[in-house]
């Protein structure tokens, strides 16, 4: 089976976020699947196109068409002995010869654009696809384009659309239809919405399948408190809608993190942890931790719906708690500021770092003892899952892929790998840290059983790209 994959980003060329993680890991994860072909298609930013340690070679360059814009496209693509993994690149100086992937007023422009240069390389280039699966907004538009413009040469491919977080879903003003998308007064209906042209309804309206990126949050979707307006539509389609839990990659390990004092497995994590929570302590200038202290750590953005909010509520209460508490992120102000302040007050217990440090956060993973991560919301959630494989336990608001992922524990059965609060609300979150911190501190055998239960968690892209494949298999036979 011959499939594309198109989307804004891909690690490790351009990242802003867990987009990038994903077009890096599953592509590879179903290249390694027999009798299977991706192609990836991404922007060829700055930070690929100086990138002087990559392999690239120019494929063709030619003009393509957006409402009465003709813009320039350049194909290049990774030189690599992989073929059954192929990345091509998507060139327009003016559209994404920029610093950012995103944050642009023109970005509806920009994306509507890649789009349609992408299709077009494919028809130029001969490339038949079984499936294009879209990701997020920024391609809504293939599978209107390709309905509309190139239903002739590539009319055999069958879309699947996947909504990675619906809260950004890609509006504009009503000129555009025509003056930008290039789009007939007959596409009214299917681009407008709640008075606006709205790229994420369109793809939903006109993709063969629908994905996100966890059963829990492909029912929650249906609702009004989780779907940011688009409830109806997706209830209307609900027929086409699923989810599959991300994976992370598998060098995401303890064992090879090289920013680690010590490595560690599921055989020497009592000792691999200790030493790096020292270690970590020390680093942070906080107070040592004794046998019954815990560790508590959070590498998030410091916005609402991650749950600061109501964290910052009850943060002077956790302080009573025995516990270190280390968090690395930076966000709103609001929470800047009163997470700073407590921890200014608290300066032997709590260490707030305002940055983002890929190397301070494996050491938080590895030296924490618990991960609090209380998202009002989490489509799927990544955190949680690196926590797990480092021997951490997640203490989680039940929804999304959080309650897909973390089972609770039962100190009964012995099953589960972490601890989950119901209510999105600050009590019922003390209620899961104490419960949490009564385990770690009065039953130690448990709570090394819990500890290997998480770092046993299969969270690698062998089955979600089986599922994803199956869905694949199913739309192309329609």
């Amino acid at each position: 089976m011959k499939i594309a994959m198109v989307a804004s980003e891909a690690a490790p060329f351009m990242k802003t976020g867990g987009l990038g993680d994903v077009i890096e890991a599953l592509p590879k994860a179903l290249s390694d699947i027999p009798k299977t072909e991706i192609s990836v298609f991404i922007p060829f930013y700055p930070k690929i196109k100086y990138d002087d340690s990559l392999d690239i070679e120019f494929i063709e360059s030619f003009s393509v068409n957006l409402s009465w814009r003709k813009q320039h496209v350049g194909v290049f693509k990774l030189k690599s002995r992989k073929k059954k993994l192929k990345f091509y690149f998507i060139d327009n100086e003016y559209y994404f010869g920029r610093d950012k992937a995103y944050g642009y007023m023109d970005d509806g422009e920009r994306f509507a654009y890649f789009s349609m240069a992408v299709l077009e390389t494919m028809a130029r280039l001969n490339l038949k696809f079984d499936v294009i699966h879209c990701h997020d907004w920024q391609t809504a538009l293939v599978p209107i384009y390709l309905r509309e413009f190139y239903q002739e040469c590539l009319g055999n491919s069958k879309t699947v659309f996947t909504i990675h977080n619906i809260e950004y879903q890609g509006k504009a003003d009503s000129y555009y239809l025509g003056d930008m998308l290039g789009l007939g007064n007959h596409m009214l209906a299917t681009m407008s919405y709640d008075k606006c042209i709205n790229f994420m309804k369109a793809a939903i309206l006109k993709s063969d399948a629908v994905t996100t990126v966890s059963e829990t949050y492909a029912k929650e979707i249906l609702y009004p408190y989780y779907s940011h307006g688009l409830d109806p539509i997706l209830r209307d389609h609900a027929f086409k809608l699923s989810g599959i839990v991300n994976g992370i990659s598998d060098s995401v390990n303890p064992e090879v993190d090289k920013a680690l004092i010590k490595s560690y497995n599921i055989e020497s994590f009592e000792m691999g942890k200790k030493a790096n929570r020292d270690a970590l302590l020390k680093e942070l200038n906080l107070k040592e931790a004794g046998e019954h202290t815990a560790v508590i750590g959070m590498v998030t953005r410091l916005v609402s719906h991650k749950g600061m909010d109501i964290l910052c509520s009850v943060i002077d209460e956790l302080m009573s708690f025995d516990i270190r508490l280390v968090i690395v992120g930076t966000g709103d102000s609001i929470y800047e500021r009163r997470l700073s302040q407590c921890a200014g007050l608290n300066g032997d217990k709590f260490s707030m770092n305002l940055k983002f440090d890929s190397g301070l956060a494996s050491k938080i993973y590895a030296a924490s003892d618990m991960y609090l991560m209380p998202s009002k919301s989490e489509p799927c959630g990544l955190s949680q899952l690196i926590a797990m494989r480092y021997g951490t336990i997640p203490i989680v608001h039940k929804t999304g892929g959080l309650s897909d992922t973390v089972q609770p524990f039962n100190a009964q059965t012995n099953e589960g790998c972490g601890f989950n609060f119901q209510s999105f609300n600050a009590g019922d979150m003390l209620d899961a840290i104490r419960r949490s911190l009564t385990l770690f501190g009065t039953d130690r055998e448990k709570w090394n059983i819990l500890v290997k239960n998480a770092m046993s968690y299969n969270s690698s892209w062998d089955k979600p790209a089986e599922k994803y494949l199956e869905l694949y298999n199913k739309v192309a036979q329609k």
